[in-house]
């Protein structure tokens, strides 16, 4: 006896399967050109012309070039912080836990340019990322925020540690060890870059800032 298809695995769920496909290859496409051209040197055309398509198709995907910025910047993020949390999550909690997500997202970002410009810089004019897309930002800020908050109770920082300016502090340290790499040295990696490889040192200046001084030492070094 025949059995229709079901919509969780017919003809339907195969077109959604195809067009994932699709988005992910243009968004793979897009990362190229911008490596090539520079992230503002993207455009529709250029990215359906190596997809072998017509552009109009291209906007059945993406309503606009903002739209294929927003999805970059969306794979950004999660891209990173999956990155943040596969150094992190391993790690004792405290301030070695901090360091360790501090230097798995300069890692990335050094490995990751063109994303990384998009996430740290502005470099195309008049693009925010939407709403929804940036909630996911504070997300991983929220989870940043609780990892200090812990330290904090763990007594590895002091209670000044936690506040709103640390964190700020926090994230200037670390997209300015991004920029500098970026900016002066491209092409090179992590570990050999001029600037990359200060990241535990410009992370001590932070914790020396912020150590509660009769804390038990929770940031061993490797």
């Amino acid at each position: 006896m025949a059995i229709a298809a079901s919509p969780a695995t017919g003809p339907h769920m195969r077109r959604l399967a195809r067009r994932e496909q699709t988005i992910e290859e243009a968004l793979d496409t897009a990362v190229l050109i911008m490596e090539e051209a520079g992230v503002g040197g993207l455009s529709m055309s250029e990215m359906a012309r190596r997809l072998g398509m017509r552009q109009p198709s291209l906007y059945k995907y993406f309503p606009s070039l903002h739209g294929v910025y927003d999805a970059l910047f969306a794979r950004g993020l999660a891209r990173s912080y999956a990155a943040v949390q596969a150094a992190a999550e391993p790690l004792p909690a405290g301030v070695a836990r901090i360091r360790g997500g501090a230097r798995a997202l300069i890692r990335w970002a050094v490995q990751n340019p063109a994303l990384a410009q998009l996430l740290f810089w502005r470099p195309v004019p008049g693009f925010t990322p939407t709403e929804a897309t940036f909630a996911t930002s504070e997300q991983q800020m929220r989870w940043l925020g609780a990892e200090f908050a812990e330290a904090v109770r763990l007594g590895h920082l002091r209670p000044d540690a936690g506040s709103v300016e640390a964190l700020r502090l926090f994230t200037v340290l670390l997209s300015g060890v991004v920029s500098q790499q970026m900016a002066n040295q491209p092409g090179v990696g992590y570990d050999t870059g001029v600037f990359s490889s200060l990241t535990d040192t410009a992370l001590d200046m932070f914790f020396a800032r912020y150590t509660n001084p009769g804390g038990p030492d929770a940031d061993p070094r490797p």
